[in-house]
């Protein structure tokens, strides 16, 4: 008897065009196609945030670079998009659902300086830069009398304005290469990134401190992915299993950090908080109890307010409240004033 043929299925994988994305989304793929068995091509997707110029807190904030991925999601155009979870507004976008988030990568946010010196060990003045009033925060918190430099663009740039490091942003030259060079190059003495983007890159070796989280905490979601879909392709009806894509996607769920970054991402939404606030938070499960720490910050680093919190029912449900009720416990001990949200 002679075996049917089987027809493969291809999905359209949507993604943005720079270099850490194209990574991270083809490392999620080549997986969903392996627990699907099936094929994943990856399709360019520019988005807002490709476009506009300026720092990323007054551009919109987070979701500016997720925006567009998901309305081709919603059109048909592709069939799932990747997101850095932090990238991802804190609310569920209708007709969407994050069917999956692996485990996470280094959630660390990291120092990459001149001459291989640490945090401690860059001189009085020094210019670090970072878009992130968050880091800028906690760097001044740390190191009152740094620079801080504002600056955006996609690793490539970033590394170049650090003096040493301008191959980075230089297009076929180095480790990494960008389409366009930085407008200002070696003009600091250090740059904070993502320890995780870094890694995708495989530029762990630019890294010269890996900033410890719980003192310097990082971003909601930071390190973590989000595997986005149409509702429609999870739903499980009497007469439909969920589709073939959703149940690859799901299959790479990892509950541990679903977790963690639900309780994250519960705070931030609590206090209604983006990008442009100086708030950091991090979970993880410690022998079977899930803590929570955060940071909500004066902007200028002068006061710091540190809190955390603890659940021992492991699930997401739980998590949730637990980052709802840690964000309760900083806004009565006057977050929202000090960080200059308005609730």
């Amino acid at each position: 008897m002679t075996p049917k043929a089987v027809l493969v299925a291809k999905y359209l994988l949507g993604t943005r065009g720079s270099a850490l994305a194209m990574a991270q989304s083809g490392m999620a793929g080549q997986r969903v196609a392996q627990a699907g068995g099936f094929e994943v091509e990856l399709v360019t997707v520019k988005t807002e945030g490709d476009v506009l110029t300026g720092p990323l807190s007054q551009m919109g904030g987070t979701g500016v670079f997720a925006a567009t991925l998901r309305t081709r999601v919603l059109d048909g155009t592709v069939d799932f998009a990747v997101h850095s979870l932090k990238d991802l507004p804190t609310a569920q976008a209708e007709g969407l659902s994050i069917a999956a988030i692996p485990e996470r990568e280094d959630p660390r946010d990291a120092l990459c300086a001149r001459d291989n010196l640490t945090l401690s060990q860059l001189p009085e003045g020094a210019r670090v830069g970072t878009g992130s009033p968050r880091r800028a925060a906690q760097l001044l918190a740390a190191r009152p009398d740094l620079t801080i430099v504002d600056i955006r663009g996609n690793v490539g740039t970033r590394l170049a304005r650090v003096a040493g490091l301008e191959k980075y942003g230089v297009n076929g030259h180095g480790i990494y290469g960008t389409k366009t060079m930085a407008t200002a190059t070696g003009d600091c003495d250090a740059v904070i990134l993502a320890a995780s983007g870094l890694k995708r890159l495989g530029l762990e070796k630019v890294i010269t401190e890996y900033l410890d989280p719980l003192t310097f905490l990082p971003a909601p979601g930071q390190g973590a992915l989000a595997l986005e879909t149409r509702s429609l392709e999870i739903a499980a009806t009497e007469s439909a299993e969920p589709s073939a894509l959703a149940a690859a996607l799901m299959a790479l769920d990892h509950l541990e950090t679903r977790m963690a970054v639900t309780a994250e991402r519960a705070l931030l939404r609590r206090l209604e908080a983006g990008c442009a606030a100086p708030v950091g938070t991090y979970a993880r499960v410690e022998e079977g109890i899930l803590v929570l720490d955060a940071v909500a910050a004066h902007p200028d680093g002068s006061t710091v307010l540190r809190q955390s919190a603890s659940a021992d029912e492991l699930t997401v449900e739980v998590a949730e409240l637990l980052g709802i009720r840690l964000a309760d416990n900083l806004l009565e001990n006057g977050a929202a004033e000090l960080t200059g949200l308005t609730l």
